[in-house]
């Protein structure tokens, strides 16, 4: 029978933590670009010719980034979820007798 475990429990709970973590943080982070926040420019990556296009090509570029930080917030949620499948596994594997 092939298992499907590939890790430890210890890695599997670091997992856990680590995309949880980064789930909430990248989360407000898209949020606070989507609303254009000013702290944030120095990490928006602008050129010179979204500073002639007015406002409207600058609010485009925080979006952007924005949309970028909900999907790598996405992709933590997914490594979450299978940090998670991993622990649950490790914890189904203590109580089979060999």
């Amino acid at each position: 029978m092939v298992s499907l475990l590939c890790c430890g429990p210890k890695l599997a709970a670091c997992g856990i933590v680590l995309s949880a973590w980064g789930v909430v943080m990248l989360v407000l982070l898209g949020i606070f670009f989507n609303v254009h926040s000013a702290v944030l420019i120095e990490d928006v990556p602008f050129t010179e010719e979204d500073f002639n296009g007015g406002p409207e090509r600058i609010y485009g570029v925080y979006e952007r980034v924005g949309t970028n930080c909900f999907v790598a917030a996405g992709l933590y949620a997914v490594l979450g979820g299978l940090a998670l499948c991993q622990a649950r596994l490790n914890k189904r594997k203590e109580y089979l007798v060999r």
